[in-house]
């Protein structure tokens, strides 16, 4: 997206996606390889909005490093894969890192890590030799300035690196790399850091040749005939993510180490794939992500290491559109490039202030028959009730084209309008409710709640204006009605468009330059 000085931020605010409960924590990831990539204090501004205590970042970029500081995020700053050989091979080009890319931004900006590489053991196993010692490297220029308490050094790996996850009781590292691996572990144990893991479900589903059900891996409940079960302790496992990180808990464990906390640095779940790639839908994405909230605030580990929450940053904020591969890879962003959310997402007990968290609504099953669904979706569109036009080609809901995504439109206009009267969300068995709201981008479920939100602290704040209500049939947001507050006249102005689930406002901020909450 262009930034320029009269710049227009448009995103979704995901109500409470990332908040801190207890300890446990959902991050995000901010990945680079993406067209005109925002500039780093609008980032910090989508951050802010978006209520986000941690982030990881690929790179030191002194942009972003600068334009996080006196926000409190907490920032996971990257070695890259290209620079570990050579911190590796000195401790002097160490220091010069540490020196350059951490001591000169804290403690304005909060740096909690070093993540050392991106799935170094996989993607390029030629550095696996000098990959502890460049975190040796690390550390020890961390202890030179005094930093080594407060900011700790791992190393991102992958799920690959434990070639027969499940059951996770059996679970053990490639003997490939059990020196290296085992060198990690004790550099982990003796500075109290943590394990770092890369995990994703939709691969393990993808790839699992249908062993496991789409459910599992979604965190949806499963039937009491389906349970996924450690034969070999007992542990029933309710998400496939729960199984991967005890995985990773019993291979540690296999190398006779104590506990060492893991925490998930990637997961996540694309949200439009290739025509091979059915499973990556934009329901998916928002399910799996959803629950993936719900599960790590609940505050508990595993079953082997139900004491130790699994902190997770989700892969990632925005679409990386220049990565090569199959189409799902530039489309597991939660927000679109131009700061468009692609789908909402909620954490309920972060809203007891709106005093409508139990907001229902009607939704296709995701392993619904495609002919079932198309029986309902006519019969649905065929109630006079039932407005199906925003499912029509050229409108807000026809986008992504499928019997899923147009059903669950009919299906929840039906059941907001009638179920006052007796209606229901079955439709013959292919329909299921949900808290959690299914709309996304421009296309408004009906059901949706209102909320204003407030940013008159904002250094730059010139006026607030927030529209509502906002209904489904009523086209786009500046359709509806508004409210403003009074601010000066003819001054220059960012306008901030921050939709939630709850309202559509709009944030005018003086310009140039976009400035960065704190």
């Amino acid at each position: 997206m262009m930034l320029g000085k009269w710049l227009a931020i448009e995103l979704l605010l995901l109500v409470g996606m990332f908040y801190n409960v207890l300890g446990a924590f959902v991050g995000v990831n901010i990945g680079t390889d993406v067209s005109n990539l925002p500039a780093a204090s609008s980032l910090v501004v989508i951050l802010k909005a978006n209520q986000i205590t941690h982030v990881r970042l690929y790179d030191a970029d002194a942009h972003m490093l600068n334009a996080l500081s006196n926000t409190g995020i907490e920032v996971v700053v990257g070695v890259t894969n290209e620079e570990v050989l050579g911190i590796g091979q000195s401790p002097s080009t160490a220091a010069t890192w540490i020196n350059k890319n951490v001591v000169a931004y804290v403690p304005l900006t909060n740096i909690t890590a070093i993540a050392v590489g991106s799935e170094v053991l996989t993607t390029i196993p030629h550095a696996a030799p000098v990959l502890v010692p460049a975190m040796n490297n690390l550390h020890k220029a961390l202890v030179a300035s005094n930093l080594n308490f407060q900011i700790k050094v791992s190393a991102p790996q992958s799920l690959d690196i434990i070639p027969r996850p499940f059951p996770p009781s059996t679970a053990t590292f490639n003997s490939t790399w059990n020196s290296t691996i085992y060198q990690m572990l004790q550099f982990l144990k003796n500075t109290n850091s943590y394990f770092m893991l890369n995990a994703y479900p939709y691969y393990g589903y993808t790839n699992g040749d249908g062993i496991f059900p789409l459910d599992y891996a979604l965190f949806r409940p499963l039937p009491s005939v389906k349970q996924i079960v450690d034969p070999n302790n007992l542990f029933h496992y309710e998400s496939m993510l729960d199984a991967m990180v005890d995985a990773a808990y019993y291979s540690v464990e296999a190398l006779n180490f104590t506990v060492i906390p893991i925490v998930v640095t990637e997961t996540g779940w694309p949200w439009l794939g290739g025509a091979n790639e059915p499973d990556a839908t934009v329901e998916n994405a928002k399910t799996f992500n959803g629950n993936l909230i719900r599960r790590v605030l609940n505050n508990s580990g595993p079953p082997s290491q139900p004491d130790i929450p699994i902190n997770s940053y989700i892969y990632e904020l925005l679409n990386e559109d220049k990565r090569p591969g199959p189409v799902s890879e530039r489309n597991w962003g939660v927000l679109l490039n131009n700061g468009t959310a692609v789908y909402p997402l909620t954490w309920s007990s972060s809203l007891q202030a709106t005093g409508n968290s139990s907001t229902v609504f009607c939704v296709a099953k995701g392993d619904a028959d495609s002919d079932d669904l198309e029986t309902a979706l006519n019969w649905a569109c065929g109630q006079i009730q039932v407005n199906c036009s925003p499912i029509q080609e050229g409108q807000p809901c026809y986008s992504p084209n499928t019997y899923q995504n147009h059903a669950s439109y009919a299906f929840n206009d039906y059941y907001q309008k009638m179920h006052s009267s007796g209606g229901t969300c079955d439709f013959s068995g292919t329909a299921t409710t949900t808290n959690v709201d299914p709309s996304y981008g421009s296309c408004i479920f009906a059901g949706r709640f209102k909320l204003k939100h407030q940013w008159r602290n904002h250094p730059d704040y010139l006026g607030l204006r927030t529209y509502e209500p906002l209904q489904p049939e009523s086209g786009p947001a500046s359709s509806g009605t508004s409210r403003d507050d009074p601010r000066p006249g003819d001054v220059p102005h960012t306008d901030l468009t921050v939709v939630t689930s709850q309202s559509v406002t709009i944030l005018q901020l003086q310009s140039p330059p976009l400035p960065t909450i704190i």
